[in-house]
């Protein structure tokens, strides 16, 4: 009898998907202190639950394992070593709803290579299910990738080690995203208020001051060609269908929530009325960077929380590798970074990151002191992102094409710079220093 070795992963990664929810649930109670009757009955219905179902993975790992196993000698001694018909498709698969049995994008993208030339449609790209791969148009003009690979450059692009990951995000399902926007202070007069109350005065309500803020969001899109040479070569086609499509868009991103204008794209800080500005000192010489500015454009950042940090371009390094504070460096390099820490060391006790987006020593932007998570970031909710593959578009000369559409779109939170508690200056999420 043959067995259906798709079933039985799906029905593997189904087991797989109930018992994770039901071990989030055990240890939920578990962490609690002082169960009720009812929890108690619940847990022990919970830790009966996940016995049962980690006995059914681990038997259907073993089905899957030996149905692996035939599979492989079947291609190994079979018809299709001999010239004739495989017997079967192997299929590498974790969770067949998500990659269709891909092992990789770049096995992928073969696929519908072959299948485009006339090598015969493979049986994983004509049964994969609709809802996340499909060929488009009547005339079978692509297909569109499976969920697991577009939600992978999803994560390389917005990767909370890149900058566009310190942005706060604004999810949607649709074109544009409403968002509330509360630029009140703890110190002003509006918004929620706390007062000191006598006894028996009558308590005096305050109403949060929230405005609406309608926020676009703008195509962004690569599109790129792999020859016949790179679809023969899968980790080169990895390389540059993934990473180098990731970076690309990652970079253009962040240089539109830096300094774009607003029109078709996102507005940057850079460019936002809420930008606070600090002039230069008298005299200052061209492209220098003194003490006095560093100081001045902390004391204009607004610190409500967030992750202050300092953005600049490496052009700046000769200048504040020789400031000090007293006899204290105000930049401290990191001889031995650790996983996740700033490879720009840290500057006035903020992490300090180098790059390309900044602007050179002397203009605006060369050094800012900033707040991201002061930036509404909208994007399509999900991991939304468009990811096709076309052999058709460029068939004649035996080029591959492969697009990713993103719909994003961004603004600071606030409108303006807002006053202070006491002083006159006024303080912004985003600091720069001005030409020099």
């Amino acid at each position: 009898m043959r067995v259906d070795i798709k079933k039985l992963r799906q029905a593997r990664a189904d087991k797989a998907k109930d018992g994770k929810t039901a071990l989030e649930q055990l240890n939920a109670l578990l962490g609690k202190d002082g169960l009720t009757e009812a929890e108690s009955t619940q847990l022990a219905q919970l830790e009966a639950k996940v016995d049962g179902l980690e006995k059914e993975v681990a038997e259907l790992d073993q089905q899957v394992a030996a149905e692996e196993k035939k599979i492989r000698r079947a291609a190994l001694f079979g018809a299709a070593s001999l010239g004739g018909p495989a017997l079967a498709t192997v299929v590498n698969d974790v969770n067949p709803e998500r990659t269709a049995g891909f092992r990789s994008v770049a096995e992928f993208a073969v696929a519908v290579r072959n299948a485009s030339m006339g090598g015969g449609l493979d049986p994983r790209l004509g049964a994969a299910p609709t809802s996340f791969q499909q060929n488009q148009g009547g005339a079978g003009e692509g297909f569109l990738v499976p969920t697991e690979y577009r939600e992978q450059i999803w994560a390389l692009v917005f990767d909370d080690q890149n900058l566009l990951g310190f942005c706060n995000p604004e999810p949607t399902q649709g074109n544009t995203i409403a968002i509330a926007k509360d630029e009140t202070t703890p110190w002003g007069a509006s918004g929620v208020q706390a007062a000191w109350r006598a006894e028996g005065t009558q308590l005096i309500a305050s109403k949060a001051a929230a405005t609406g803020e309608i926020i676009q969001l703008h195509e962004l899109y690569a599109f790129v060609l792999a020859s016949q040479e790179v679809l023969d070569d899968a980790p080169r086609l990895q390389n540059r269908i993934f990473n180098q499509a990731a970076n690309a868009i990652r970079w253009k991103a962040f240089e539109a929530v830096m300094t774009g204008d607003g029109k078709g794209k996102p507005l940057g800080f850079m460019n936002a009325p809420s930008l606070v500005t600090v002039g230069k000192e008298n005299g200052q010489a061209a492209d220098t960077i003194t003490v006095a500015n560093v100081l001045k454009m902390y004391s204009r950042l607004l610190r409500m929380g967030g992750r202050p940090m300092w953005l600049a371009n490496s052009d700046t390094l000769p200048q504040l590798g020789q400031l000090t504070i007293g006899n204290v460096p105000a930049w401290l390099p990191l001889n031995q970074p650790l996983l996740g820490t700033p490879d720009g060391g840290v500057f006035l006790g903020r992490p300090l990151i180098f790059n390309e987006h900044s602007a050179t020593l002397g203009d605006p932007g060369d050094l800012v002191a900033v707040d991201l998570t002061g930036y509404a970031l909208a994007t399509k909710a999900g991991g939304g992102i468009d990811f096709a593959a076309s052999i058709h578009l460029f068939f004649d000369y035996n080029l591959a094409a492969f697009r990713w559409i993103f719909r994003i779109g961004g603004q600071p939170y606030l409108s303006a710079p807002v006053a202070p508690a006491k002083g006159a200056n006024t303080k912004s999420h985003f600091v720069a220093l001005e030409a020099r």
